[in-house]
């Protein structure tokens, strides 16, 4: 379970996060949702410890994390998988290369275990055969399931995702969905996405979060958020949605 209890963050004197608490829990996908410049990017960036908040306790299960010293962070960190925008392959590496980054930073496995290990994670993002290629070869689907595997690798309790569908085709977009809850359920990760996504909000979002212009507007399910009566969250849902048909007529 994560937790954040009264996060404030300004930057040049204006709130980007104004007293935002919310609870994630365990097992299940939580969404935290918005329009860009929301503050739904600070709020993700701020659970993994990338930037620090003005006010507020960060906390992971019973750990407060926000204010811990650098080396017990560090401790949570390895712990944490983080899927980045785009990917964020190291483009010099092989995909093994980039699946083995993790555990020989922070691992004193043998090469074998460590091999092991990232060929288990890569059959489980069903990428197979792949081992030698570079990012560069890879489609853009192919780079988001080898950097989900790479943020597996440490078997981590906490998965947090930003925009994990950024530049990814509609049909695509639903196979990234589904592995990445079907991971959250079977290692019972706390998983965090952020996300302006509704395909992947009604798809997987046990759990949503609304973040409006730094406050959150709206907590519920997936199904609820089609029987709000939220006025800023329906105008959100229903532009988003307009969006994405006009995407899918293009593509």
């Amino acid at each position: 379970m994560i937790e954040v209890k009264n996060l404030f963050k300004r930057y040049d004197g204006d709130y980007v996060l104004n007293d935002v608490s919310a609870r994630f829990e365990p097992g299940k996908c939580n969404l935290i949702i918005g329009q860009s410049g929301s503050g739904k990017t600070v709020l993700l960036k701020s659970i993994a410890g990338l930037i620090e908040v003005d006010d507020g306790e960060i906390w992971y299960d019973d750990q407060k994390f926000s204010h811990m010293d650098s080396r017990s962070k560090q401790k949570i960190r390895r712990e944490m998988g983080v899927l980045f925008q785009g990917a964020a392959l190291f483009d010099s590496l092989t995909v093994e290369e980039n699946v083995l980054f993790p555990l020989d930073m922070f691992t004193l496995q043998n090469r074998k275990d460590k091999l092991d290990r990232a060929n288990f994670c890569l059959e489980r993002v069903r990428v197979t055969g792949s081992n030698q290629l570079f990012p560069a070869e890879l489609s853009g689907g192919m780079r988001k399931r080898v950097a989900i595997a790479r943020a597996i690798a440490l078997n981590p309790r906490y998965l947090l995702c930003d925009e994990p569908n950024s530049g990814l085709d509609p049909e695509t977009a639903i196979v990234i969905d589904n592995l990445i809850k079907e991971l959250t359920e079977e290692f019972q990760m706390t998983t965090i996405v952020n996300s302006h996504d509704m395909n992947s909000v009604l798809e997987i979002g046990d759990k949503v979060i609304f973040i409006y212009q730094g406050c959150k507007c709206w907590e519920g399910s997936r199904k609820e958020i089609l029987q709000t009566d939220n006025e800023t969250l329906n105008k959100f849902v229903f532009a988003t949605n307009m969006a994405q048909q006009i995407k899918k007529i293009d593509s």
